[in-house]
């Protein structure tokens, strides 16, 4: 899997607290080695952001992502809470 990061995932990362930075570090590894994985509740998005989709950080962190070719390629398009990015 290739992960490339949109400049307003690393912008709005890098507003993040350092505890929520690690954090999401820890959840991007985890899905990195298998995003299915129960913990990340990965789920595609509907209306607006249909094509896309999200896995959970925290319970109110979200980190919003495009997948290509069955995970080939991962874009992580936008990190905050559900607010801010929904």
């Amino acid at each position: 899997m290739k992960v490339l990061y949109h400049k307003k995932f690393s912008k709005h990362f890098e507003k993040l607290s350092f505890k929520l930075q690690d954090k999401a570090i820890e959840i991007i590894e985890l899905f990195k080695k298998n995003p299915t994985n129960l913990i990340l509740r990965n789920h595609a998005l509907s209306g607006d952001m249909h094509g896309k989709r999200a896995i959970s950080v925290t319970g109110d962190i979200r980190i919003i992502f495009e997948e290509h070719d069955n995970y080939v390629l991962v874009i992580m398009l936008d990190i905050g809470s559900h607010s801010q990015i929904y």
